[in-house]
């Protein structure tokens, strides 16, 4: 109890929250790490999901690269990235990392809310007279919409996690702190940065929340709201 007392003082002491290197400007770094790559990732992952989910080919292959995606090391990757492509470009490798870390679940979101909309309804669209192209984005992809912000959600977790590894490259953002906890072994800043780091992704996972509410409300109640993990739908 000791540890989290001297924790919470560590978070609350003046010195962390104005200056050079506070907690405000390494909140900042962190954030906009994530925003980065949880971007990228979706304008890799969400047209490729939503081309699976619509023509029904390529999904095993989707599925092993999606869980591929995840079972990589990403402290290893990082590594032998930044080794690639020179400590200079580390920021390139950090955000390379954290896409090929996020692409997965937004990839499932996309795919798995294209290929859950009831096929009465794409038969329906059809019979209207609407293209392939007006069926998938006037139909398919606003129904399936609270899967793909599922995804998301789940994909911006897991960055904000993992941000945490930019610091060992020289990025900032919270990692900071737990390098210099370990280093020095400065136990109430390791586990203050801890706590600010989980603060962090519980505001951007309410964030998304708050998204996937106005999602099922664009789906028209179709969906399910929390879906974190949309690979868990049609087998």
């Amino acid at each position: 109890m000791n540890l989290f007392a001297d924790a919470f003082a560590w978070l609350a002491a003046p010195e962390q929250w104005s200056g050079s290197g506070a907690l405000p400007e390494r909140f900042g770094e962190h954030l906009v790490l994530t925003l980065l790559a949880l971007a990228i990732a979706t304008v890799v992952a969400v047209p490729l999901g939503y081309l699976v989910g619509h023509t029904g080919r390529g999904r095993q292959l989707v599925v092993a690269l999606s869980g591929a995606g995840r079972a990589l090391p990403s402290l290893g990757l990082l590594t032998v990235l930044t080794l690639l492509v020179g400590v200079g470009d580390a920021a390139l490798a950090a955000t390379a990392v954290l896409v090929v870390l996020g692409v997965p679940s937004v990839l499932a979101g996309a795919y798995a809310g294209v290929e859950n909309v009831d096929h009465a309804v794409v038969d329906s669209a059809r019979a209207q007279g609407m293209t392939r192209w007006q069926v998938l984005t006037r139909v398919e992809a606003p129904l399936g919409l609270p899967l793909l912000v599922g995804g998301m959600r789940s994909a911006a977790l897991q960055i904000v996690a993992t941000a945490v590894l930019a610091a060992y490259v020289g990025l900032g953002g919270l990692g900071i702190y737990i390098q210099r906890g370990i280093s020095l072994q400065r136990y109430d800043e390791m586990l203050g940065a801890a706590i600010a780091i989980v603060a962090l992704a519980l505001a951007v996972d309410g964030v998304f929340a708050l998204l996937a509410r106005l999602a099922l409300r664009v789906s028209g109640g179709r969906g399910t709201l929390g879906a974190t993990s949309p690979t868990e739908g049609r087998t």
